[in-house]
């Protein structure tokens, strides 16, 4: 598969993903946190999804489309362990996680992400689903939509 075709899959995956969970979770009290900004596209399909939910994002260092730089109040720059203990502390809780996070380097990215998944399900409400391009630790998997190849996106419930 082309490095093209890889990455149509990965963007229908993602958005697939994310509208079924967002209809997956109306019933449920929470907020949403997009961790990975990158060049916004998720974000701004999560703002279109859920715009009665406050969205908070991690971003190591914001350098999106002019259009998709969060709110000041809602961004938390820097690394993502400080970001999850800042939302704990202030009592923050979600109904919603999208992790965006990787490099491509599976050794590396699938330590970050069992690294940082404790501090992610701490932040969930009860029924809350997470969507994720990495495997996390200690998390129910969910089956998520039709059509999206396993291992391609991974839903979690927590």
């Amino acid at each position: 598969m082309s490095r093209l075709d890889s990455m149509l899959r990965r963007l229908s995956a993602q958005r697939d993903g994310l509208d079924w969970v967002a209809g997956q979770i109306a019933g449920l009290e929470g907020e949403v946190l997009e961790m990975g900004l990158g060049n916004g596209r998720t974000y701004d399909h999560l703002r279109e999804l859920l715009p009665e939910r406050r969205i908070w994002v991690v971003e190591r260092k914001v350098n999106c489309h002019p259009s998709c730089v969060p709110p000041a109040a809602d961004l938390l720059e820097g690394e993502c362990d400080a970001a999850l203990a800042r939302l704990a502390a202030q009592g923050v809780r979600l109904a919603l996680a999208h992790y965006d996070f990787g490099i491509g380097v599976d050794a590396q990215d699938h330590a970050e992400s069992a690294r940082l998944s404790p501090g992610i399900k701490a932040l969930m409400v009860p029924g809350g689903l997470i969507v994720s391009g990495q495997p996390l630790v200690g998390i129910e998997e969910i089956g998520g939509p039709e059509g999206i190849p396993e291992g391609r996106y991974m839903f979690y419930r927590a």
